[in-house]
C-alpha cells in the first residue's frame, strides 16, 4: 500500500464526487427540511475528506476498511450537527470530529496490534490441542501442531505468545514483607535517565493539550512533511491561519521544555 494512498474495499475512490461549498449549502438546507436523499449526498460528497484524514493512520492500522467506517461515523456526526448559521465551512467543522472518532477508536481498540494471520494460527492451535487432548489425554507438542497446520514451530510459539494478556510494568514480582520489587525495576534501561522520561511525559501531555486541529497541523507538517499550503487546502482555510496555528502550537510546546 502506498504511503499516501488509502485503499478501501467496495469504494471506488477515483469516482467519489467532491461537492462545492454552494452545493453543500443547498443540500444542508434540504436535509434540515427532512430530505434523507440530501443527507446521503452530503455523506458521499465528503468521503474524500475522510480518506484524506485516514492517510496519516495507514502505518497504525492493519484494516483500513474498519478505520474508514469509523471515519464515516465521525462524518455523519458532523453532518447531523453542522449549523449553517455559524458561517463556517463544513470541512473546518468536520475535520476535528472525524479525527476525534478515528483517534478514539485506535486508542480503545488498537493498543496492541495482533495480525489476523497470527490470530488464525493461534485459534487453530487451540482447537487442535483440545481435539488431541480429548482423544489421547495428552497435549500435542509444538512440532506436532506445526506439522498439522503446515507452519513452522516458531509460528506456533509466536502466535500463542501474541494472545497472552499484557503484563503491567508495575506488577509486583517479589515481596518479602519489606520493599516490593516491581517488573519495571528489573528491566530498567540504564542508558535512559529519569529526566529524559520526565521530558517525554511532559511533551506528550502538552501535545494532548493542543486542539485536534493543532495536532493535525503539527503531524502533517513535521511527520508527513506537507507544506502549509497543502494543509490549508485540505482544511479549507488560509495559509496564514495554518501558519498562525502552527506557530501557536510550537510556542506552547516550547514552554514545556524551558
Amino acid at each position: 500500500m502506498a504511503r499516501h494512498k488509502v485503499e478501501i474495499s467496495g469504494v471506488n475512490t477515483a469516482n467519489i464526487k467532491v461537492l462545492t461549498n454552494e452545493e453543500m449549502k443547498e443540500l444542508f438546507k434540504k436535509m434540515h427540511e427532512g430530505d434523507e436523499i440530501a443527507r446521503n449526498q452530503l455523506v458521499e460528497g465528503n468521503l474524500k475528506l475522510v480518506l484524506s484524514i485516514l492517510k496519516r493512520f495507514i502505518s497504525r492500522c492493519e484494516n483500513m476498511d474498519d478505520l474508514f467506517q469509523i471515519g464515516c461515523v465521525g462524518l455523519l456526526k458532523a453532518i447531523d450537527n453542522f449549523d449553517l448559521s455559524h458561517d463556517v465551512k463544513f470541512s473546518t467543522y468536520a475535520v476535528p470530529m472525524i479525527l476525534g472518532e478515528v483517534k478514539r477508536y485506535l486508542r480503545d481498540n488498537n493498543s496492541i496490534r495482533v495480525s489476523r494471520s497470527l490470530k488464525d494460527i493461534a485459534y487453530k492451535t487451540m482447537k487442535y490441542k483440545e481435539e488431541v487432548f480429548n482423544e489421547t489425554g495428552k497435549s500435542p507438542t509444538v512440532e506436532d501442531i506445526a506439522k498439522e497446520l503446515n507452519v513452522e514451530p516458531f509460528d506456533i510459539i509466536n502466535a500463542m505468545d501474541s494472545m497472552k494478556e499484557p503484563v503491567s510494568m508495575f506488577e509486583a514480582i517479589y515481596n518479602d514483607g519489606g520493599d516490593t520489587i516491581y517488573l519495571c525495576d528489573q528491566i530498567e534501561d540504564k542508558k535512559t535517565n529519569s529526566r529524559d522520561i520526565e521530558i517525554k511525559l511532559a511533551i506528550d501531555e502538552a501535545i494532548d493539550g493542543l486542539s485536534e486541529r493543532e495536532q493535525l497541523i503539527l503531524d502533517e507538517r513535521f511527520v508527513i512533511g506537507k507544506t502549509q499550503m497543502e494543509i490549508a487546502k485540505e482544511l479549507d482555510i488560509s495559509q496564514a491561519q495554518v501558519s498562525r496555528l502552527e506557530k501557536s502550537a510550537i510556542n506552547r510546546l516550547k514552554k514545556v521544555l524551558r
